[in-house]
């Protein structure tokens, strides 16, 4: 006797929009689509499931099991679905194109919200105030904003949150617990995304591409960046002079000139600093550390900029130029040593017939 699944018949069907199943438990984990209903927990940070398959694969996350490998470059993953994402970082394949433009993507995701540009399209809206977005995660963004439910506190701190892995991920910052290591280098993370997102300096994947020039990055926070650049936008300024800055980090860095904050010292000789990059380079007098070497004659050198000066003497490249007589220099503070001689030679014309006006009349 065959049974129902056999025959193709959908007995089961969905009470709030209909949908019809052949076995009972695919129209069960349908309805918690409805009802929020999230039955399998982990174990590890309390993280809550609407399928049994979804929380074991998140299980992978706390014991680093990555069965599925990329037979290119040998990268692991814990799901399947990556591993096929990631080959296309290796065949170039990008097999969903806008229709309204041409322009391809190896995700359909990032198509769907490309496509969103020439609609208009917020299909994501605020169940509170109706305010409506183009992507969930801006959503899920604002929604933030109106939810003060914050059952899960931290108990060393205060800090409030909405869900408890979020809270558990916390409490790493006060523990120094880093759970998630790198298997090329060994640089640990307090969270999984974040060793993900690192991961990509090895594997060369930049999955994220600049709609207009093309450009790829790593992090999908440094492709928005990168397109002010296109736009001209603007949107962090100075409030004491009103510069403007494409990123909060350069408007920061920007502060200290304002505030004459240096943050960075020196842990030899106590020298302070406003930017990070400026210490570590200062860092070098004491190391003795020369990381930027001449391809030509092997001189090496603590900064990039010197080896780029240093590389003119065997290029002969000399940009820098004086306005007044066309000499040209192969370094800009030459050129202004060079200035200062046609400036003493102009005031040496002035002075003497400012000296005869002085001179007092004869009687």
């Amino acid at each position: 006797m065959s049974s129902k699944s056999d025959t193709g018949a959908k007995s089961y069907s969905c009470r709030i929009c209909g949908s019809s199943f052949a076995r009972k438990k695919y129209m069960l984990q349908h309805s918690r689509m409805h009802t929020g209903e999230k039955p399998y927990s982990c174990k590890v940070c309390g993280y809550a499931f609407a399928r049994k398959q979804h929380m074991l694969i998140h299980m992978r996350t706390h014991t680093g099991e990555k069965p599925y490998s990329c037979e290119v470059c040998g990268f692991s993953f814990a799901r399947k679905h990556d591993l096929l994402l990631h080959m296309r970082t290796h065949t170039g394949e990008k097999p969903y194109s806008c229709e309204v433009c041409g322009f391809s993507f190896a995700r359909k995701q990032h198509m769907l919200e490309h496509m969103q540009t020439h609609t208009g399209e917020k299909p994501h809206s605020c169940e509170v105030c109706g305010s409506s977005f183009a992507r969930k995660q801006h959503m899920l963004q604002h929604m933030q904003k109106h939810n003060r439910d914050k059952p899960y506190s931290c108990e060393i701190c205060g800090s409030t949150f909405t869900q408890k892995h979020s809270m558990l991920q916390h409490m790493r910052t006060h523990t120094g617990e880093k759970p998630y290591s790198c298997e090329i280098c060994g640089s640990c993370f307090t969270k999984n995304y974040s060793m993900l997102q690192h991961m990509r300096i090895h594997t060369g994947e930049k999955p994220y591409s600049c709609e207009v020039c093309g450009s790829s990055f790593t992090q999908k926070q440094n492709m928005l960046t990168h397109m002010r650049t296109h736009t001209g936008e603007k949107p962090y300024s100075c409030e004491i002079c009103s510069s403007s800055f494409t990123n909060n980090h350069s408007m920061l860095k920007h502060m200290r000139i304002h505030t004459g904050e240096k943050p960075y010292s020196c842990e030899i000789c106590g020298c302070s600093f406003r930017q990070k990059q400026n210490m570590l380079q200062h860092m070098r007098i004491h190391t003795g550390e020369k990381p930027y070497s001449c391809d030509i004659c092997g001189s090496a050198f603590s900064r990039k900029q010197h080896m780029v000066q240093h590389m003119r003497i065997h290029t002969g490249e000399k940009p820098f130029s004086c306005e007044i007589c066309g000499s040209s220099f192969t370094q800009k503070q030459n050129m202004l040593l060079h200035m200062r001689k046609h400036q003493q030679r102009q005031q040496m014309q002035v002075l003497p017939h400012r000296s005869r006006e002085c001179e007092p009349p004869d009687f």
